[in-house]
């Protein structure tokens, strides 16, 4: 049984993989957001594009990688 302990050190390593993925990426540093989910490769729409400036997920891919699910 995973305890409180266990899932704040992996959120901790979550949110630290994603900082260092959005370091990596040039167009974080312009503001832009992808057209594409990186992950899934689906179109990203015009409305989350324009509602979190350098988004690089779709909705679903972006709640995915925040919950950690395997």
């Amino acid at each position: 049984m995973t305890d409180i302990i266990d899932k704040a050190s992996e959120n901790e390593v979550a949110f630290l993989a994603e900082a260092l993925y959005k370091a990596t990426k040039s167009s974080e540093y312009q503001g832009e957001s992808n057209y594409e989910c990186d992950d899934c490769g689906e179109p990203i729409p015009e409305a989350r594009r324009q509602a979190v400036p350098g988004c690089t997920r779709c909705v679903f891919c972006q709640e995915y990688f925040e919950h950690g699910y395997p």
